[in-house]
Order: structure tokens, then sequence, then C-alpha cells
């Protein structure tokens, strides 16, 4: 759209059944028509069309060259001039495109050019000066003192130039007129000055001028008001100096429908009518609206804005006043300020709350934070600002608001992501496992989440991931060997890893172990200093049994060799330079073969045994007093089937019978400790 001489008509294209066609309206839009083409062209012949099915057309893009006039020009110096390039016929084209000009503010249009040309209005409105576009070398300007009925054509430049632009200069006494551009697109600027002073016979006089009615097709009442503005008469050569077109006088009408459009929620329908949209709902008040106060009641009316019209239908068509009555709470809405239901650990929330109906004066909120926090406030005006809230764990909250009055109460809710990077992730599982025997798999992160992670599991050769919520996740191995499990959280945009191997065996057996007082002496309770004593225990055993792993038909199986050095006190090593660290045998538990009948028997076939991270086990469990997750639960599934391991071993000859009484007591041991170090001194 765009506003033209006093901001009481507008023209704009609008696209109507696939045609651009150019309308106009004299009330800020509420009535709109198509506009009347001329009656004849330059030459005077008629020209044929006939509304609606011909009209004017007018193209009206401003120019983005402030020294140019585009193709729609106007100036309030000029009342009811208008200048514009168009077209005529069924719609917007720009092709046969030609000059027009209104002196009536848009009612009637006559034809001044039959090619696009730059106009500039001259001495406050008072003449027309036309020039070719800039894409064509002129070397005259055309003059018009009657509003384009007639022109003087005036060379201004010897040699045809590229005009780019005009520079009217204003004030009272000069008649300055620049124009600018190139000869050729080679050649530099060219600046020529024109004082048109002498284009005028003499000043203007009260004779020069006469009264001009603002109207709408005849129609005087334009924005509620009859206007008279004095401008120049057409066709006299005398020199304005100043601006002479004021409003005479101006006069408030009487109000009629057209002084109303719609208000807010309604529309015009057929008849003509304002009623309610079918998204708008007229008995809903503003939630600001308290008992005891007063709103206005839209009757689908309101005034156009900066109508002045004055009594008439104007008490019909006006809101009117209503006591505000007491209500329930309706349309409780909860959000956070920026829409989203993601937050960082530590970081401030903004929560709005929105009422659609009820006493927003006289209406309880609580927010219930779902942390084990919550707020609540008189009225709704506290929370205008919003609510700020800081989470200090991560989690998914549930965040519920609740608004109550005398009436009644609504409720709504969210649900928050509260997250936080995670730092580091640790994969407990143990070290040997059953074959066809279900494990426990741990992912233990840092910071603590609760299902807020997703976590990807790899188990062996597994092409795809096993993807679950919680930070554990139970599997069963059904082949024997050697295999590598990888946990992966995902936190945000960062992807953590761990990976671990772990041993599938079809029976195996372990040995709980004990050491002598000064190895507890030296703990620093670190965890590196426990996987190092660790290896160094793993690295004492392979000295004495050579091997972790033993067929099962060897002449002397593994665990008689490993008890036998255990009792005889070979296993040592040295904590630091003159203290030695012994090993001694505590327990013996036997894990049970899967399916214990014999069978293949004269098959070599192989039965891996290993030890269970023997030292380091023990060593924790046991002299330290400190535990580790992932031996929590290596302990806990041999605990489980301790029973059945016993019953289940005794059935096969070729394992080895050891009973409890086999083990040294307290005593023994010291008695042994002793000899040791006599025979090493």
């Amino acid at each position: 759209m765009l506003y033209t001489t006093y901001q009481t008509k507008r023209h704009t294209n609008k696209k109507v059944e696939n045609q651009v066609k150019t309308y106009i309206t004299y009330n800020k839009g509420r009535d709109w028509r198509l506009l009347q083409a001329p009656t004849t062209d330059l030459a005077g012949n008629p020209i044929h069309c006939v509304l609606p099915f011909c009209s004017l057309h007018l193209q009206l893009q401003m120019s983005e060259n402030p020294y140019l006039s585009g193709s729609i020009s106007t100036k309030s110096s000029a009342p009811g001039v208008i200048v514009a390039t168009g077209n005529i016929g069924s719609e917007l084209s720009y092709s046969n495109v030609a000059m027009f000009i209104s002196s009536d503010a848009g009612n009637n249009w006559r034809q001044i050019c039959e090619e696009e040309h730059n106009v500039w209005f001259l001495d406050k409105g008072g003449a027309l000066v036309a020039v070719k576009q800039p894409t064509v070398p002129t070397r005259h300007l055309w003059i018009s003192f009657d509003e384009g009925r007639q022109w003087t054509r005036h060379s201004f430049s010897a040699m045809p130039l590229f005009v780019d632009g005009v520079l009217v200069e204003a004030g009272a006494e000069n008649q300055i007129m620049t124009f600018f551009g190139h000869f050729s697109h080679r050649s530099e600027w060219q600046l020529i000055k024109i004082d048109y002073k002498s284009i005028f016979t003499r000043r203007c006089t009260e004779g020069d001028y006469q009264t001009w009615h603002l109207h709408n097709q005849g129609e005087p009442c334009i924005m509620g008001q009859k206007q008279i503005y004095m401008k120049r008469r057409p066709g006299n050569y005398c020199m304005v100096g100043w601006d002479n077109s004021r409003i005479l006088s101006a006069e408030p009408c009487i109000c009629r429908a057209h002084d109303f459009e719609c208000d807010y929620g309604f529309e015009r329908r057929g008849d003509g009518n304002c009623l309610p949209a079918f998204w708008f709902n007229p008995s809903t008040l503003s939630q600001s609206c308290s008992q005891g106060q007063n709103y206005l009641n839209s009757t689908g009316y309101r005034k156009v804005v900066a109508n002045n019209c004055t009594k008439g239908v104007k008490e019909m068509y006006t809101a009117r006043k209503q006591q505000c009555p007491n209500r329930p709470p309706r349309g409780l809405v909860l959000t956070t300020h920026d829409d989203k239901l993601t937050a960082n650990m530590g970081s401030n929330v903004t929560f709005l709350v929105r009422l659609e109906e009820g006493d927003s004066m006289r209406t309880n909120i609580q927010l219930d934070f779902g942390d084990g926090t919550a707020v609540s406030y008189s009225n709704l005006s506290w929370t205008q600002e919003g609510i700020r809230h800081v989470y200090r764990s991560a989690g998914i909250f549930r965040v519920t608001v609740q608004a109550e009055n005398s009436l009644g109460f609504d409720t709504s809710s969210l649900y928050l992501h509260v997250t936080c990077p995670v730092e580091h992730i640790q994969l407990l599982a143990p070290y040997v496992v059953i074959k066809n025997k279900e494990v426990n798999l741990t992912a233990v992160v840092w910071p603590s989440h609760f299902r807020t992670l997703t976590y990807f599991w790899w188990l062996g050769n597994n092409t795809e991931p096993i993807i679950t919520l919680d930070s554990s996740v139970s599997h069963t191995f059904s082949t024997e060997g050697m295999v590598t499990i990888t946990v992966q959280v995902s936190s945000g945009d960062s992807i953590l890893q761990d990976t671990r191997s772990i041993a599938i065996q079809e029976f195996f057996k372990s040995l709980l172990l004990s050491f002598s007082p000064n190895l507890d002496e030296a703990n620093p309770d670190i965890p590196e200093w426990r996987q190092d004593v660790g290896r160094v225990i793993k690295k004492a055993v392979l000295q004495v049994s050579g091997n972790l792993f033993y067929p099962s038909c060897h002449s002397l199986s593994f665990p008689e060799i490993l008890v036998n050095a255990l009792n005889q006190i070979s296993v040592e090593f040295e904590l630091k330079p003159g203290s030695r660290v012994i090993v001694y045998i505590t327990q013996l538990t036997l894990a049970p073969l899967v399916d214990s009948i014999p069978r293949h028997s004269s098959s070599a076939m192989l039965m891996l045994l290993s030890v269970v991270f023997l030292g380091l086990a023990v060593f924790l469990i046991y002299k330290f007093k400190r535990k580790i997750p992932w031996i929590n639960i290596y302990a806990e599934v041999n605990h489980e089937k301790e029973q059945e391991m016993i019953s289940t071993v005794g059935q096969n000859d070729t394992t080895p019978k050891i009973t409890l009484s086999e083990f040294s007591t307290q005593k023994e041991l010291r008695e042994k400790e002793q000899e040791a170090r006599a025979k090493r001194e």
C-alpha cells in the first residue's frame, strides 16, 4: 500500500482471480474500489474501458534513488495531484505503459505521456517538470503549469545527457534545479544547474488561487470531515514562492456506517455486517479485568483510526462499558520464555504463566518446579516478568502450575529436560563370565544422570547396538572366547565411550586371597595404587603357575598348582625395599559347568580355566575393606549360585575335590610366615 497526499486515500495492488489490479480507498482500507480509466487518450480518441472488466492500473514502486521520482509521485503542497506510471486493461501490465495524472485525489485520471518519465514538482507544486528515464539520453525537459494539460519543451544541455537524477532545491527565494548525469557510460559526471525563475512572469496574488474540495466520487465527507483547500489556479504563470496550499476549512461530519470498520476478532460478511470470526470468542474477557472494574464490550465495530465524525450512529457502534464479573480461571498456559523444553543444569529457567480467562488480581498462582521446590503468588500480576528457577540436578522434571480462586481452579504442566555435560564414563563388567548365563553390564557416568541419557551397547561382533535409557543391561553370551564390549553415552552433541574385554568360559574357578598386614598399612586409598598392586599380584601368580589358563586334561590341574604354591608360601612380592608381602589362600569357591555330564570324553576338547583378577579382587575386598562396583556384581553372581556350584562340581570326577579343611588356620599362616622369613635369613 502507498500513502498519497493526505493519508486519507491509499492505492494498493491486489491479486484477484490471478490478476493484479489497482484499488483505492478513502477510509483507511474499510472500502476499496477500482480506478476509473481516462475517457480519452492523448490524441483525444475515446477509450472504451468499462468497470469492473477494465480499469486503470498503476505501478506503485517507490524509487530507491532519492533523486528520481519513481513510478508514482505526489506532494502535500500540490493538493489532489498524483502522477503515476500505469496501463489500461483488465490487469496490471508492464508493457504498453504510459504516464497518467489525477488532479482530484484519484477520482479522475488523464493521460499525459506515452512513455515513462520522471516527474518533479517545482515551485511548491505550482509547476511540473518531466524528464525521460535515465536509460535514454536527452537534451530537453518539459514543464507544465496546468497540472499536465499542456507541456512546453526547454533545452538544458547542448549534448544528450543520461540524467541520473535531479535535485530541486527548496526555499521561497531559491528556484534552482540541478541535473547530474553523464554523456556516455565512459564519461565523467556532469552537473548542470538551472535557474527556472525566469519562466514565471510574476508572483501569484490572491486572485490566482481557488478553493478545492476533497471528495470521493462526489462524497465530501472524507474520514469524518469536509476539507476545503486553497490551491493555485491551473494555467497561471505566476510564482507561488511559499506553501499556500493550506486547509481552508475542516468541518466534522455526522457519523455513518462507512466511518466504522470491523473490530478485532470480527469480520465483515456478505450482508455488510461484522460478525465474530470462527477463531474468536467475543465472551472472552481480558485477565486484567478484575471484579469491581469496568471493561468495554465490543459491538463488533470500531471507528476508523483518525476519523473525525461525530454523533450519528456513533453510539450504536461504539463499545459499551460493562462491569467485570467474577469468573473462575480458565485457559491457564505454562511456557518457558524461549518456548524450549530443555535447559542446562545450573542455569536460570524463566517460566511464563498466562491466563486467558479469570480475575488475575484475585487468583492465586502455585508453581511446582518438579524438583521438590514450589512457589506461590497471591495474584497473577506478580508473575508478569516471569518466574525464575535454577535446577541443581539433571533429569526430566514435570513442572505444574495451578490457578485458583473462590469459583474454581485450572492447571497446566510441561516436562522440562535438564541436562549437564557428561565428563566421564566407566563400564563395569566381570572379567570372566559363564557361557549361556546372563551377566549384568553397568555404565557409571559422572555427573550422575537418571534416564536423561541414551546408551549404546556394542556387544562382541554385533553390527547393531542395543539402545537403552537405563545405565545397565543384561546379556547372555553363547560362545566361548574373548569378547569386546563398548558402551557409548550420548549427551547433547557429545558422545563418550568406554571399552572392556571379558572372557567367556564354560567353566571357571576362583580363589579368594589374603595378604600379610604390611600391605594394608601402605595403602594410600587411591584407585591408581590399587590397580598397580593388582598388576603386581597377577605377575607374582603367573611366576608360580606359569599361566592363567590350563586345559582340563593337564597332568596337574591349575587349582592344585596354585593352592600348593599358596600353602607353601611361595607367592610373594616386594612392596618396597625391605618390605615383602606374602599372599595366602583364604577360601576356594567352585563355579559349575553349564552341563556337567561328560560328553565326547575321547576327544581333545579343551576347558579353559581362569582366575578372576586374583590378587586385586581379594586385596580390595578382604584386606582393604573397600569395594569396587564390578567386584560387587561378580560376588553377587557367585554367592547366589554357591550351593549349586558345590553340588554340581561333585558330579565330575575329573575335578579335584578340595574341602575347607585343607585351608590353613590363621595360627598356621603366621607360623608359615615365620618359617619363610627364617629360611630367607
